[in-house]
Order: C-alpha cells, then sequence, then structure tokens
C-alpha cells in the first residue's frame, strides 16, 4: 500500500496544478481570444453588451457564442501590441545573458538556430526515423490512470484530429523544485514539441539514452549545466544526465523523460495524451473529447484561438478565452491597492528560479505572491497567469495589468516572463538570476505578448480553486 501511496503522489500533484486546475477554466467550451475595446467604468469589466455575433467577433453569425451576452470582441494583435518576435528579458543587459551558456546576439536574443543546445550521452541510443511533419500541440488530455490504446485510436477518428500521441504527465522534483514532466517515446512525442526543439535530433537522442531535457527557461534561470546532473524525486530519487536544454511549449512543462524513466519515478503509463487539431475551433472538439473520457479525466486547450471570419486562428497572445458577464468584474480597488502594496514591498529582494516567497522569487511567483496579499489565487507559472483575464489594449492599460513576453527561442510562441504595470509607463519584474525586483520602463518591442486585466474568477479556475 505505501508503495501504491509513493506512486501516486507525482500524478496526484500533476492533475491539481495542471489538468484538474486548467479543467475548470475550460467546463465552458470556450476557446477564443477577448479583448477589452475600452474601460467599462471606475474598474474595468464586462457590460453585458449583446449583439457582436458568435463568440463576440463582429461580422460573425450563429454559433455557441450568439446571444451569450459576451461583451468584448476580439481584435488584432497589433491593437494590443503584441511582437511576433521572440525577445530578452525586459531589463537584462547583453554582458549579463552572455554569461549564459546560450549563445546570444547584441541584444541580448538567442537565434533559434543555436538556442537548443545539448551534448551526447553515453552510452548513445541512436534514433534513426525521420523528425517527418511537424505537428501543432492543440489539446492536453490527463486521467488518474492510464488511458487506453481504444481512447486514443477513437480522438483519432473526431473530425479535424490530425495526430495524437499518449504521454505520461506527472509532477515531481528536480532540484529540489517541483516541476511539470512528461514522459514519452522520444520518437513518436518529437513532432509534437515546439519546432526549434523538434529538430534538435541529438536531444531526443539523449532523451532515449536516459537523460532529461531541460526548458530553456528553468535551464538559464536556475543555472543548469549540461556537464551535471540533476536530482529527480518521483517515487524514487534519480540522478539523470541533462539531455539538452529546449522548450517542448506545452503550457507549464520543463522536463521531458523517456517512457522508461517516467516509469522508474513513479508516473503511470499512457495517463495523457496531446492532441493536434489545428483547423477546427477547440471548444466544439473538446467537448467531443469529454464525451469520449472517464468523468475522472481533464481536457485542456494548450493553445488560444481567436475566430476571424467564422474559421480559427492561432495567436501566441497573452487573454483569455471569450469573456462573459460571469466572469467578471475585474481587481476591485480594494483588491487592487493591496496587490500593488504587497508587489512594491518586494523591490530590491532577489531572484532566485522557482522562488514565490516571501523574501526571493521568479517572475510569476512575485505575481502569484502580491495577488495572495490581495486574497486572489492565482496558477504558478507565467504561461497559465496569461489566461486569467481578457487581453488588454495599450491604449487602456491601468496599474495592476499584467504584461507578458515571449523570451524562449527554443518555443517561440511559449509565453514565459510576466511583469505588472504600474502606471506612468513602468512595470515591476524580477527579472532574472543575479537581479533583483525591479521597476524599470514598461517595454512593449520585441518579445511582447500583451497585457491582461485579471479577473479573480478566472484566475481561481486555473489556479485549480473552484469558487462558491
Amino acid at each position: 500500500m505505501r508503495s501504491l501511496v509513493r506512486r501516486l503522489v507525482p500524478l496526484v500533484a500533476f492533475l491539481v496544478v495542471l489538468g484538474l486546475a486548467i479543467a475548470g477554466v475550460f467546463s465552458q467550451s470556450r476557446s477564443q481570444l477577448a479583448l477589452r475595446s475600452k474601460p467599462a467604468g471606475p474598474v474595468r469589466g464586462i457590460t453585458g453588451e449583446r449583439g457582436t455575433g458568435a463568440f463576440g467577433v463582429p461580422g460573425t453569425a450563429g454559433g455557441a457564442g450568439a446571444g451569450s451576452g459576451v461583451s468584448i470582441t476580439s481584435v488584432t494583435d497589433a491593437q494590443a501590441g503584441v511582437s511576433s518576435a521572440v525577445g530578452p528579458i525586459p531589463g537584462a543587459t547583453g554582458d549579463r545573458a552572455a554569461q549564459w551558456q546560450y549563445a546570444t546576439d547584441r541584444s541580448g536574443v538567442v537565434p533559434a538556430s543555436m538556442a537548443v543546445t545539448a551534448k551526447p550521452i553515453r552510452p548513445a541510443v541512436a534514433i534513426t526515423s525521420p523528425l517527418g511533419k511537424l505537428r501543432q500541440a492543440d489539446v492536453l488530455v490527463v486521467g488518474h490512470s492510464s488511458l487506453s490504446h481504444g481512447l486514443l485510436a477513437a480522438l483519432r477518428k473526431l473530425a479535424g484530429v490530425q495526430a495524437d500521441v499518449s504521454v505520461e504527465a506527472g509532477r515531481i522534483r528536480v532540484n529540489g523544485v517541483f516541476v511539470n514532466v512528461l514522459g514519452v517515446d522520444p520518437v513518436a512525442f518529437r513532432p509534437f514539441a515546439a519546432g526549434p526543439t523538434a529538430r534538435s535530433a541529438l536531444l531526443w537522442q539523449n532523451i532515449a539514452a536516459g537523460g532529461m531535457a531541460i526548458s530553456y527557461t528553468m535551464g538559464s534561470q536556475a543555472r543548469l549545466s549540461l556537464t551535471k546532473p540533476v536530482t529527480v524525486t518521483g517515487a524514487r530519487t534519480l540522478r539523470l544526465p541533462v539531455a539538452g536544454f529546449g522548450t517542448v511549449g506545452i503550457g507549464g512543462v520543463d522536463g521531458v523523460v523517456s517512457d522508461a524513466v517516467a516509469k522508474s519515478l513513479g508516473l503511470p503509463s499512457a495517463n495523457a495524451i496531446v492532441v493536434s487539431a489545428p483547423d477546427v475551433r477547440l471548444d466544439v472538439l473538446m467537448a467531443k473529447i469529454k464525451k469520449l473520457m472517464p468523468a475522472h479525466v481533464a481536457v485542456t486547450a494548450l493553445v488560444t484561438q481567436v475566430i476571424v471570419r467564422g474559421s480559427p486562428e492561432l495567436t501566441g497572445a497573452a487573454g483569455a478565452i471569450t469573456i462573459t458577464a460571469s466572469d467578471g468584474p475585474g481587481l476591485t480597488t480594494r483588491e487592487l491597492l493591496k496587490f500593488l502594496t504587497a508587489a512594491e514591498s518586494r523591490i530590491g529582494m532577489p531572484y532566485v528560479w522557482g522562488a514565490a516567497g516571501p523574501t526571493a522569487f521568479d517572475c510569476s511567483g512575485l505575481v502569484q505572491w502580491a495577488m495572495a496579499q490581495a486574497g486572489v489565487t492565482m496558477p504558478r507559472v507565467a504561461a497559465d497567469q496569461a489566461r486569467t483575464g481578457p487581453l488588454v489594449s495599450l491604449k487602456d492599460l491601468q496599474p495592476g495589468d499584467l504584461l507578458f513576453y515571449h523570451t524562449d527561442p527554443t518555443a517561440p510562441d511559449y509565453i514565459s516572463h510576466v511583469a505588472i504595470y504600474i502606471g506612468d509607463g513602468e512595470m515591476e519584474q524580477a527579472p532574472e538570476p543575479g537581479m533583483d525586483v525591479e521597476i524599470v520602463k514598461a517595454f512593449f518591442g520585441a518579445g511582447f505578448a500583451g497585457a491582461i486585466e485579471v479577473f479573480p474568477r478566472i484566475a481561481a479556475a486555473v489556479a485549480g480553486y473552484t469558487i462558491g
């Protein structure tokens, strides 16, 4: 019995943090990016306007959003100031970036071709299968236990599903810090990873040889080395060589190992499925997937869509999916003041990757801790915090909005940094190792992924807390 309990610990933790948490947001079949066109009073929120068409998009008709009370309309990334490029962490110096083991140009930006780093692990395991067509990872299905091959086959028959792959999913300790980890068949899963990471044959060979691939952000911010093994603790503790630094692009996942290593760590076999369906509306697809799955299985979107002239389009911007009146409002004046006061009280405290206060922080840890002082529950990582409210246009920015950035060249669409807008063109952030929590000029250049206003109800759902 004790052995069974130890093996279930990483799975339960993962489901709480990733699967069940995110599933709460998508229980109402939402998958469209929304943006407020203008503030709705002293505390910005939803006005209750109607008649904007499906999912609040002007010019569309019918669909699940028609007449639903959606009051926030989608706009272009340009209106939100969103950049299509990957940029450095705002405020980080080129000299400081050059101290890392990643090659950078003068701006601190790492070229994608040089971003994924790896050294051969011995004995080597050759992967002779060609990479083939890259697959966009659109939906993640996570269960408490193994999902049958029959479910995998049933998913492939759904309209719009182009491919799917079974993985192991769990939350375990890496060098003492809890991180989300996937166990994969390197050949089968590789096409579902972000492009630069997928193209690194050596990284996947190293995973097959028993190593752990570490996300670009964790590798750089935690100052890990290709030559020093990491200590990984699940049902048992293993010392694993670092397979390489490259992000797979699935929200919150910082480590990837082989199926065999996942089994040794106590992750249940094939308890999750990654689905690629880039050309269909994900709200419709997810509803179909849920009907196929047992009640305990969580289904969540891995990308954000906008509906343009009735067709789904992928966007790398921040922002929650379709907002309804029941999701608002944003922070109250009391919550806002407590949040900003708490955040500014941490200025000068050190950056430590994986830290969430009270005296050391990483970027998302600062946001989570400061929000908690205001009584607002937030998810832990920047990629999830980016889905806790509607996208905000730059002209509507107000103190307390969150600013997000693409800083990971191994997964260019992945949101990997967050800052707090404090007004007057300034923002507060926990930037990187060797620096402290600081106030700097707000940055809207290369890598800017958009700003959001936090809606506490949505934030709590993403974090896995059910209100009422």
